[in-house]
C-alpha cells in the first residue's frame, strides 16, 4: 500500500496481493483481510535535519516532501523495507537480524568488510563442472584460502557448492538479538522480541533451500510459492528440532563467534542449492544474466555465467529482515 498526496487530504490507497485478490475472486463470503504491511521504501531517514536553522518544524521537511509510490501488486518490488510491530512502548533497543561471519564453518560474504549493503556477495555454484575447475583458485574442492583472485576473499566460505551441497564446508547463519553493547548479552532477551520463526524468500527458478545438518542434501519443504516464483520457507523454532532454527545461549562477549553484542534470541541456519535448470543448462543464465571473467592466482583468465539474485529472511514475530546478495555461478569457458 501507499500514501497519495491528494488536493491536501492524505489518501490512504490499499491494494491486495496476490494471494487476496484470488480469495476474494471466490465470491463465497469467506473472504476478509485479516493481516495487512506497512513500508517505508520511499523514505531517506538521513534527510533528517535537527541542525536546520528555522527551527524544528522543519527538521522533517525534506522526509514529508519525500515522493511516494502509488501502490501496486507485484511483491518482488515493493515493501522491502517492511515496518515492524512490537507491543512494548517503552524499548530502547528493537532487535535486529545480522550475517555472522565469524563463527567457525559460516559464510562469508566476499569482502573483509562483510556488509550487505557494499555490493558483496555469496557465490554459490550451479553445476559440476564450476565445482570442479581449476580456473578460478579455491573453486577446487574448496582448498584453497585467502587466493590472490578477487573478488574472493576467502573461497572456503565465500562459495557454496549448489550442486554437491554436501561438500559445502561452510553454512549460511543468520543471528537475531538486540545489537547494542549497552546490555550485556547475558541480560535474558524479553519473549516478545525472541524471534522463533523464520521465513525465507527464494526465486524458485534459481534455487532451493537446504538443510544445514546430517547429510546436507535434503531440501527443505516450501511453504507456499506466488505468482512471480518466489518460494516461501517457513521455518519455527518449536517445531525445528534445531535443524534450521536454535536457541542462541551463547553469552559471552568475544567477538569470536558472536555477532550481536548484546542479548540473543535465535539462530537460523541453512544452505541453498542450485535448481535443476541452473545444473543443466544456460537457459536462464543467458535470459536473466550475464558473463564475468575472474583470473586465478597462475594468471589464467576464465568466464562464468552468472545470476545475481537476493534471497530475503524475515523474522515472523518480530518482522526484522535481511537481504543476502547471492551470484549464482556456471562455468562456460578458459580461453
Amino acid at each position: 500500500m501507499a500514501f497519495l498526496d491528494n488536493s491536501g487530504d492524505i489518501i490512504l490507497d490499499a491494494v491486495l496481493t496476490d494471494a487476496g485478490r484470488k480469495r476474494l475472486a471466490k465470491a463465497d463470503g469467506t473472504f476478509k483481510i485479516a493481516k495487512f504491511a506497512l513500508g517505508d521504501d520511499e523514505i531517506d531517514y538521513g534527510l533528517y535535519d535537527k541542525t536546520n536553522a528555522s527551527g524544528s518544524a522543519y527538521y522533517d521537511l525534506s522526509l514529508l516532501q519525500t515522493p511516494v509510490l502509488e501502490a501496486f501488486t507485484n511483491n518482488t518490488s515493493i515493501l522491502k523495507s517492511r515496518l515492524i510491530s512490537i507491543p512494548q512502548d517503552n524499548l530502547l533497543y528493537l532487535p535486529v537480524t545480522k550475517l555472522n561471519n565469524v563463527a567457525s564453518g559460516v559464510a562469508e560474504l566476499s569482502s573483509t568488510s562483510n556488509n550487505v549493503d557494499a555490493g558483496n556477495l555469496i557465490y554459490v555454484t550451479a553445476d559440476q563442472n564450476t565445482e570442479n575447475t581449476n580456473t578460478v583458485s579455491g573453486l577446487t574442492n574448496n582448498t584453497a584460502v585467502n587466493p590472490d583472485v578477487a573478488p574472493f576473499k576467502n573461497t572456503k566460505y565465500t562459495v557454496l557448492y549448489g550442486l554437491s551441497t554436501k561438500d559445502s564446508l561452510a553454512t549460511i547463519r543468520i543471528d537475531q538479538g538486540l545489537d547494542t553493547t549497552a546490555i550485556p548479552p547475558s541480560q535474558a532477551l524479553d519473549s516478545s522480541l525472541i524471534e522463533n520463526q523464520y521465513i525465507i524468500e527464494i526465486d524458485n527458478r534459481l534455487g532451493s533451500i537446504v538443510t544445514p545438518v546430517g547429510d546436507k542434501t535434503t531440501k527443505a519443504a516450501i511453504s507456499y510459492i506466488d505468482d512471480d516464483n518466489i518460494a516461501s520457507y517457513y521455518f519455527s523454532l518449536a517445531n525445528d528440532n534445531n535443524v534450521y532454527v536454535s536457541t542462541n545461549d551463547d553469552q559471552s562477549t568475544s567477538g569470536g563467534t558472536q555477532v550481536i553484542a548484546g542479548p540473543r534470541g535465535t539462530t537460523l541456519k541453512f544452505l541453498i542449492g542450485a535448481s535443476l535448470d541452473l545444473q543443466q543448462s544456460t537457459y536462464l543464465f543467458e535470459l536473466l544474466g550475464a558473463t564475468q571473467s575472474y583470473t586465478n592466482k597462475a594468471g589464467t583468465t576464465s568466464t562464468y555465467y552468472y545470476i545475481d539474485t537476493i534471497i530475503r529472511v524475515t523474522g515472523a514475530q518480530t518482522g526484522a529482515s535481511l537481504d543476502l546478495p547471492i551470484r549464482f555461478l556456471k562455468y562456460k569457458s578458459t580461453p
